[in-house]
């Protein structure tokens, strides 16, 4: 089964923190990244750029609305994302707790995919 690792965070810490400690934690993503690739959990997985370069669609009727920046107004933000496979929800949660970034105070949601093509 798939899981989707939603990842927030807040960017304002994030840009905070020193630079030797913001590379000490992507050298240690990175790292987790290959173990989790090479037992066969991570499917895909990628950073989001700062949510000041979204833009956020809506329809309202029949018009089309599109905002520049994210739609929500939050302290924590999308920041990227994990994409696993799993046998169930608790091997997806094991996996994901080992995640660096949770101890940068960054969150982490985990929920299962629906399998079936959109659209």
């Amino acid at each position: 089964m798939q899981y989707l690792a939603a990842v927030y965070w807040d960017e304002k810490r994030w840009l905070a923190l020193p630079q030797a400690e913001r590379d000490r934690m992507m050298a240690e993503c990175t790292a987790y990244g290959d173990e989790v690739r090479r037992s066969g959990h991570l499917l895909a997985g990628a950073p989001l750029h700062p949510s000041s370069t979204a833009t956020t669609l809506r329809r309202t009727g029949d018009q089309l609305i599109m905002t520049d920046g994210p739609f929500a107004e939050t302290k924590e933000v999308l920041g990227g994302y994990h994409l696993f496979e799993c046998k169930d929800l608790d091997e997806a949660l094991a996996v994901s707790a080992r995640w660096p970034g949770l101890r940068w105070g960054f969150t982490l949601e985990v929920r299962p995919i629906i399998q079936h093509v959109c659209g």
